[in-house]
C-alpha cells in the first residue's frame, strides 16, 4: 500500500500509473465500479482512469460539474447547501460523492470540489484549498487538503491525492 510520504516523494506519470493499476486490482477483485464527480479538476480524474485500457471492467462514469447548477442537476446537491457552505467545503464534498454514487451503478466514488487559482480564493479558503468525498462500502468520508502551485500543480496533486486515498480506502480499515 502506498503511504502519504512516498506519494510526496515520488511523482509523475509512473507514480500516477501504479496508483490506477492498483485501484482497477482492487476494484475488479470486489467486481465494483468507480465514478468521478469533479469541479476544479475538470475530468482530469477520469481521463486518469481512462488511460489505462480495459478500465470499462471497473470505471463507470464521471461527472464534471465545475458550476454551481450543475453540481445541483446532475448530481442533487442542494442550492441550499452551495449557498450556506460555498462550493468548495466539506458538505458539498459529501453531497458531490453521494449523488456520483446515486446517478450512477457504481459502489465507490470520489469528489473533488477546490480552488485551483490563480484567482477565486479567500482568507477562509485561499488558492489550493481542496475538499475531497469518498463513499465506499456505504459510508461517505471527508477531507480537506492544501496544494501549493500554480493552477496545473494544484490539479495534478489533486488528482494524485483523489487516487492515492481511494486505493487506501479500498485496502484498508475505513476511517471518518
Amino acid at each position: 500500500m502506498l503511504q502519504n510520504n512516498e506519494i510526496s516523494a515520488r511523482s509523475g506519470r509512473a507514480l500516477e500509473a501504479e496508483i490506477i493499476q492498483d485501484l482497477a486490482t482492487q476494484l475488479r477483485r470486489r467486481g465494483w465500479l468507480l465514478a468521478t464527480a469533479e469541479s476544479c479538476t475538470g475530468g482530469l480524474i477520469a481521463a486518469a482512469c481512462t488511460d489505462l485500457a480495459g478500465s470499462s471492467d471497473w470505471f463507470e462514469r464521471g461527472f464534471v460539474t465545475y458550476s454551481n447548477a450543475a453540481k445541483t442537476e446532475l448530481l442533487g446537491v442542494p442550492a441550499a447547501l452551495i449557498a450556506q457552505h460555498g462550493a468548495v467545503s466539506e458538505p458539498v464534498a459529501r453531497v458531490m460523492a453521494e449523488g456520483a454514487l446515486a446517478h450512477s451503478r457504481a459502489q465507490l466514488s470520489v469528489a473533488v470540489t477546490g480552488v485551483a487559482g490563480p484567482s477565486g480564493g479567500s482568507a477562509d479558503k485561499p488558492v489550493g484549498t481542496v475538499w475531497f468525498g469518498w463513499c465506499v462500502d456505504g459510508q461517505t468520508f471527508a477531507e480537506r487538503q492544501h496544494f501549493d502551485g500554480d493552477r496545473a500543480a494544484v490539479r495534478a496533486q489533486t488528482v494524485a491525492h483523489a487516487l492515492a486515498r481511494l486505493v487506501q480506502r479500498l485496502q484498508g480499515p475505513a476511517e471518518a
